[in-house]
């Protein structure tokens, strides 16, 4: 996977998301409302409830956001009518796209998901289309900017909390994990002080695709562009090499 700057990528996503701070404490609060409803308020003994914690911090979500929204979803559990969808498809070039989501109204994520991959070109696809080329990891990104501790102490910190991998690349380091691990590893890493880019259960694919016909390239951003735009859209994964 090395040569494909994934902190890169991850910047450029926090910059287009601070300019909708509102939309990621949203998308974050849907999760969380899910996640208490399926699981109980605890972390602690709800998995899912601790992945999306991580995520939160991750994206600079407040503490005392992240307990509001718990609190909120504990009193309001039996009222969540947030549904999970996962569509899969076709972008240019055969290049692979995941769409993840959670809607009160799966008609309209339906319609809105494939009007995204019908202006952009593409194609949805039936369920296990796609989701066969990329495998789901724990997956946390470490900016060296940010990070003072050696190289190899931080490998050997993160493969002792039980990481699968750790690789290094030109201005990050990138840890992977099992989806059973990825919490125990992600609090390792934060109670030794560990500054995180990103920090989340993610669908990393196997291999990626490079488009180098423009038409192709500012197809497969519309396509993006459009299903981030969505507010039902929760996570796109992709294999396009950008």
């Amino acid at each position: 996977m090395s040569g494909h700057s994934k902190f890169a990528n991850i910047k450029h996503k926090k910059e287009k998301n601070d300019a909708a701070k509102g939309k990621i404490f949203t998308m974050i609060g849907r999760e969380i409302a899910v996640a208490v409803k399926e699981g109980g308020p605890d972390p602690a003994n709800n998995s899912k409830l601790a992945q999306v914690i991580a995520k939160a911090k991750a994206n600079n979500v407040p503490n005392d956001t992240i307990e509001r929204g718990i609190k909120k979803a504990a009193g309001d559990a039996g009222n969540v009518n947030y549904e999970s969808t996962t569509y899969e498809g076709y972008g240019p070039s055969g290049t692979a796209i995941i769409v993840k989501c959670l809607t009160d109204n799966k008609n309209r994520t339906a319609a809105n998901v494939r009007n995204a991959f019908t202006k952009g070109q593409g194609s949805i696809g039936t369920q296990g289309c796609v989701s066969y080329m990329f495998d789901e990891k724990g997956q946390i990104i470490i900016a060296k900017e940010e990070c003072d501790m050696d190289a190899d102490d931080l490998m050997m910190m993160a493969l002792d909390a039980g990481a699968e991998d750790f690789a290094e690349e030109e201005d990050s380091f990138e840890v992977t994990t099992s989806p059973a691990d990825f919490e125990e590893v992600h609090k390792a890493l934060e109670e030794n002080g560990i500054p995180m880019a990103s920090a989340e259960v993610t669908m990393i694919p196997q291999n990626y695709v490079t488009l180098s016909n423009e038409a192709d390239i500012i197809n497969i951003g519309r396509i993006l562009d459009l299903l981030e735009e969505d507010d039902d859209v929760q996570e796109v994964y992709h294999n396009w090499d950008e």
